[in-house]
């Protein structure tokens, strides 16, 4: 799926995020920084110890990293110049503050590439791994999010969700097709 929004393009596609040729990436980290599994664990393989020595750097100089907030390395290896690491909420049933969280992510990162001047980036699900977000929900926070920020700052050229699996990229197209043809 393929749609302007604002002065950019929306994506959503099935694949694997490390290898898009997008500026940036996000990673779906955890606070520590240090890789892990899913996403997180994937993009560190396949960016090599650069990345890893940055996030060390990083949490050397700010701590772990809050839930909700972005920080960015270089992309390593990968065909992506930038990796924006940021992290999602762990699921507890929906009334600890978990959509505004994930909203909160979605943002930090936007805003940070918005900052650096970065045109193009892909994004995974975010939390709906391991921290067990429902896809449902966070399909819909995401691409609201995402949508908005697009519509009023200027500055992307494309971004893209990169969905593993055929359940996340149904999930994503569903929510598409409804927040773009009911309000709110």
């Amino acid at each position: 799926m393929e749609e302007p929004v604002g002065k950019a393009v929306l994506k959503i596609i099935a694949g694997d995020i490390t290898t898009q040729d997008t500026e940036a990436i996000v990673n779906a980290a955890n606070s520590g920084l240090m890789g892990g599994g899913g996403v997180d664990g994937a993009i560190h393989r396949a960016g090599g110890p650069r990345i890893l020595e940055e996030c060390k750097e990083i949490r050397a100089r700010q701590g772990k990293l809050p839930t909700g907030k972005a920080v960015i390395t270089g992309g390593g290896r990968l065909k992506a110049r930038y990796v924006i690491h940021t992290v999602g909420p762990v699921w507890s049933g929906g009334n600890r503050g978990e959509d505004e969280l994930l909203r909160s992510a979605y943002l930090s990162s936007l805003s940070l590439a918005k900052e650096r001047g970065i045109r193009s980036i892909s994004f995974p699900s975010i939390s709906t791994g391991v921290y067990g977000f429902p896809m449902h929900r966070a399909a819909r926070i995401a691409l609201r999010t995402v949508r908005d920020f697009i519509s009023t700052n200027t500055g992307f050229d494309e971004v893209r969700f990169v969905l593993f699996g055929d359940h996340a990229l149904k999930e994503f197209l569903s929510a598409w097709e409804e927040i773009t043809t009911v309000p709110g």
